[in-house]
């Protein structure tokens, strides 16, 4: 065990991980990087996602938002959805639905009816061997690691022909196709989506189900 809090915030900065992640001066760790990420909800709908691993991942636990507030996760088919208030907490059908999960590399829409808002979540940085599904059709994933860039380059999703991803800006949908002579396109202009900390996105994947894999450590 020793303490590292200064190398690592350096190393972390290198990776092009979260300029907002932060280490408690003075942590004392072996393997494990710990601390936080502030994510600034805005009014209306986004598409976020937890880029740290907390020792629970339920909505109960990392999502501190104002009474109101709405989520809708996506399961395949259609969405589960749960509404917050400060006297029954997290509600779906008016049944307790505070253990639905936002693990790293899951994604889910946030309603925000009140004024912008800042999440922190707190927790790990997710290390070693990596692995997001990509069922057939439909889902909504997200980087399992506080990290920004290109999706491909950066962020090691794969390259697989026909593959669609959709990013959400509030209002409407920016959309991106994969083929294998062209790369990433958008409206067939060359462009690959660059994803923030804490985003999550649509894919379309039109092939067989697949997965998002990647080897990640903290101090590469």
């Amino acid at each position: 065990m020793r303490t590292k809090t200064l190398l690592l915030t350096a190393v972390l900065s290198a990776a092009g991980l979260a300029s907002s992640f932060s280490l408690a001066q003075g942590a004392v760790y072996s393997v494990n990087a710990v601390g936080y990420v502030n994510l600034t909800v805005p009014a209306g709908l986004s598409l976020i996602a937890n880029p740290l691993d907390a020792t629970d991942n339920t909505i109960a636990n990392v999502l501190k938002v104002p009474a109101g507030t709405q989520i809708y996760k996506f399961n395949g088919t259609g969405f589960t959805s749960a509404l917050y208030d400060d006297i029954d907490g997290w509600t779906s059908s008016g049944q307790p639905a505070g253990n639905i999960t936002l693990n790293p590399g899951e994604g889910m829409f946030v309603r925000n009816n009140s004024g912008p808002f800042t999440n922190t979540f707190v927790g790990e940085v997710k290390q070693g061997n990596l692995s997001t599904p990509l069922p057939a059709g439909l889902s909504i994933v997200a980087s399992q690691v506080p990290q920004q860039g290109k999706v491909s380059t950066d962020l090691s999703f794969p390259l697989i022909a026909g593959t669609q991803i959709y990013q959400f800006n509030g209002t409407s949908y920016k959309s991106f196709l994969y083929d294998d002579i062209d790369g990433w396109t958008s409206s067939g202009t060359p462009s690959e989506p660059s994803v923030a900390i804490a985003e999550s996105f649509w894919v379309r994947n039109n092939s067989a189900a697949a997965s998002w894999t990647r080897t990640f450590s903290v101090n590469n």
